[in-house]
């Protein structure tokens, strides 16, 4: 009898899977409960059909107290009569899965990883779907690793502090100044890693950090380990907490991770008011709170927060701790016991946390995984590759077109000079926090394929120490039919521990751009890599300078992006996720000064799009594109009526604002409100549009701010219609000098992007009276 194909095809596919398990289970041992061990099989903590509150407190009571406090550190200790293998938490996926921690190694069938554009980059795109993506393809290449025995489960990030300050040189790794902004990348990028698993499992644990008020690493003197943040308790609510309340609400994240510094006066990873209070009691965090490295060792040694270590460890613990990146608590936490500082049960909080964490990834399932297909054939796939340019292509700013100069027909512009010392560079287009890459196309090799190219560093490294090579370039730019200038900064010049001094252009980069300009017998075309802004007034006044494009650090197909957009294959539509300040602005703000609103009464001018009112370079959200977009607001209420829910009057009401009502004092699930907003393709190019929704409350300290966007995509001459539904709890509400969310009363004025508003109004039967 002939055999059917299909089950011919099935049993063969069967086989390679089988065959793919057996190598997997061959290759790492399973964390725990393998079944071919007679000893622990039958445990109940193995028992995968059981509540994972049952397996945890099982396993909980067979470990002694020594075996439970060597897992309390990211390096755990293997517990081999229970058949447990030792487990390192720390790994780092910020875009992409990295071997900055010790937890991931690259070598073998993993070679690398998918590299993708840095946050700052991806951030710019203003495109939830696309962060989760990203997330999604991380996770697999990071469980394709941990099959492989090459990577953990637990990763490290992302990182979501604000970026207050534009010298912070950890800025670029972050989502931008905009807690709204970074609230909607955190929890879109945290659900792309731990994946949609049925029965609150998890593909990957995320962790959002540095918790709290964290942007300060090396300035003037001042560092990250002994610094005090001074921060009032409207901005903590209002700014510095909002994406990590998105990342336990909306994001369901695994972990948390305090900081190094101290926030009023306590080290955060020893603040019960923020860890135990806030985090597990106020947001309810499903997981663990994890220290940054060797913080609980300085709270104690640099700090000197507790007399002794033992103190500290106990202090941190009983706060909320469950977690040390480094060895302290596995040295000092049985002392503290011994001296009656902590008992056992704090430390089987702790532990049952972080076990719980586990037993959702499936490391206590034995073999039976619920990602075990996954391995080297899922990292670095074509799909992956490809999704990382389209990253890059959409986190492109374009920020100067001079009379359309942009973007360049490959017919006209047949041989182009491509100068400047990122022009060739690789592991800067990557920025940090960064892996192995699948491979790298650099922006020379980009441009290469749309035009012939003469090539000059002009000077190199990027902090440009002097201008003996500036004349090849001025060369080659009176060669060519047109100028591509890559400019900007690299990790020499902004890192983790390097903030930044100024905002200019390192070195003599200024007089390279000014010179090649004014030799170029074409147009000119600026690209800036970097994570921070800079401060390029001279190149927007330079008339020699057609287009200024910032490419942030685009990832490893950085290069062949920032051509797309040039030769106009792709049509730009990212948008500013910070603010570019003069340089004379960092006169007036010490980065130490973390108040967030403007105080004209000691000429501190304020931080940020929503509290600065000076000059700026390039605002925040500013992006060009090669067409033109109109907004039409199709339907949205004007009126809305919202409810107290409480009877309850303060008697002593100091708000800011006139009638605001408490948010915790109202009914937010009946107040969600939709708005339709039609977008139109004016020009003769598809494009992407971002629909951004700015609100200004009545009697606010801000002008506007951001408080929803969606992004389109809009083929020419055409139109889509968005819808936007905004919240007034979440959107509409603002904070008051005690850190109250409060709803003002009376009209809100919409802004939806730059010409179109509309105002609504928010009302109750009872303003008379202040809640």
């Amino acid at each position: 009898m002939a055999k059917n194909p299909l089950n011919q095809n099935l049993s063969f596919s069967l086989l390679i899977f089988l065959l793919l398990l057996l190598h997997l289970t061959e290759s790492r041992p399973p964390f725990a409960c393998d079944p071919n061990n007679g000893a622990t099989k039958n445990l109940p903590f193995c028992r995968a059909s059981l509540h994972i509150r049952d397996r945890v407190r099982d396993l909980i009571g067979r470990l002694t107290l020594q075996e439970k406090i060597r897992m309390l550190v990211n390096n755990a200790a293997p517990v081999e009569r229970l058949g447990i293998s030792g487990y390192e938490w720390w790994s780092e996926a910020l875009h992409g899965v990295s071997n900055t921690g010790p937890g991931v190694k690259f070598g073998g069938e993993f070679p690398g990883a998918t590299s993708f554009p840095q946050v700052i980059t991806t951030a710019a795109s203003y495109n939830a779907s696309l962060w989760e993506a990203i997330g999604q393809v991380v996770s697999d290449e990071a469980r394709a690793m941990y099959n492989g025995g090459r990577a953990g489960l637990s990763y490290w990030s992302p990182n979501v502090n604000i970026f207050r300050d534009p010298r912070w040189g950890r800025g670029q790794e972050t989502p931008g100044e905009d807690p709204a902004l970074a609230a909607k990348y955190a929890a879109s990028y945290v659900k792309g890693l731990q994946g949609n698993a049925a029965g609150n499992r998890l593909k990957v644990a995320a962790c959002c950090k540095h918790y709290t008020a964290y942007d300060l690493d090396f300035w003037n003197g001042v560092d990250r380990f002994h610094f005090n943040a001074k921060v009032s308790k409207q901005d903590l609510e209002e700014t510095y907490n909002v994406p990590f309340k998105a990342c336990v609400f909306e994001g369901k994240v695994a972990s948390v991770m305090c900081s190094y510094n101290q926030v009023n006066g306590k080290p955060t990873c020893a603040d019960p008011s923020l860890l135990r209070d806030t985090i597990r009691g106020q947001w309810r965090l499903n997981g663990y709170i994890v220290s940054d490295c060797d913080s609980v060792d300085v709270l104690y040694n640099s700090q000197h927060y507790t007399s002794t270590p033992e103190d500290a460890a106990a202090a941190s613990i009983k706060a909320g701790l469950d977690l040390d990146c480094g060895p302290f608590l596995a040295l000092h936490t049985e002392g503290a016991i011994r001296a009656n500082k902590l008992n056992e049960m704090d430390v089987n909080r702790a532990l049952g946390n972080l076990l719980t964490v586990q037993m959702r990834l499936g490391m206590f399932d034995g073999p039976r995984q619920p990602y075990a297909y996954l391995g080297p054939r899922d990292v670095c796939t074509p799909a992956h590759q490809h999704l990382a340019l389209e990253a890059a292509r959409q986190g492109i700013v374009l920020l100067q077109n001079r009379n359309g100069a942009l973007p360049f027909s490959p017919a006209r512009y047949r041989t182009v000079a491509v100068i400047g010392p990122n022009s060739d560079v690789t592991d800067t287009m990557i920025g940090n926090y960064a892996g192995v890459p699948c491979g790298y196309t650099t922006a020379l090799q980009g441009i290469s394929k749309y035009a012939r190219t003469i090539h000059e560093n002009g000077c190199a490294p990027v902090s440009c120490p002097d201008n003996t090579r500036f004349g090849p370039a001025e060369v080659a730019a009176r060669q060519a039919d047109a100028t591509v200038l890559v400019m900007g900064l690299s990790q020499s010049i902004e890192r983790e521990f390097l903030d930044r001094r100024g905002l200019l252009l390192p070195g003599h980069q200024q007089e390279l751009v000014s010179r090649v300009a004014k030799a170029s017998k074409g147009p000119v075309v600026l690209v800036l890599m970097s994570g921070g802004p800079i401060d390029v007034t001279f190149a927007k006044n330079d008339p020699k300078i057609a287009a200024i494009i910032w490419a942030g650090y685009p990832g490893q197909a950085g290069g062949a992006a920032i051509a797309d957009v040039i030769f106009g294959t792709t049509n730009p539509g990212g948008k500013l996720p910070m603010t570019w300040y003069p340089e004379d602005y960092l006169a007036k703000v010490p980065m130490t000064d973390m108040s967030m609103h403007a105080d004209p009464t000691r000429g501190y001018p304020g931080r940020t799009y929503r509290f600065y009112r000076g000059p700026t370079v390039f605002s925040f959200g500013f992006g060009l594109s090669y067409t033109k977009f109109r907004e039409t607001l199709a339907h949205g209420p004007t009126k809305v009526f919202v409810p107290y829910t409480s009877s309850k009057i303060l008697k002593n009401n100091t708000l800011l604002m006139s009638n605001g009502i408490r948010v915790s004092n109202t009914n937010c699930d009946a107040l969600n409100l939709g708005f339709h907003v039609d977008v139109e393709n004016a020009g003769d190019m598809d494009g992407t549009h971002t629909m951004m929704l700015f609100a200004s409350s009545p009697s606010m300290g801000e002008e506007k701010r951001l408080v929803a966007f969606e992004k389109v995509h809009v083929v020419a001459g055409a139109k889509e219609s968005v819808k936007i539904n905004l919240h007034p709890c979440t959107h509409l509400s603002v904070v008051d000098q005690f850190g109250i969310r409060r709803i003002p009363m009376g009209e809100h004025t919409l802004h939806f992007g730059e010409a179109l508003k509309h105002n609504i109004l928010l009302h109750n039967d009872l303003e008379e009276i202040k809640y």
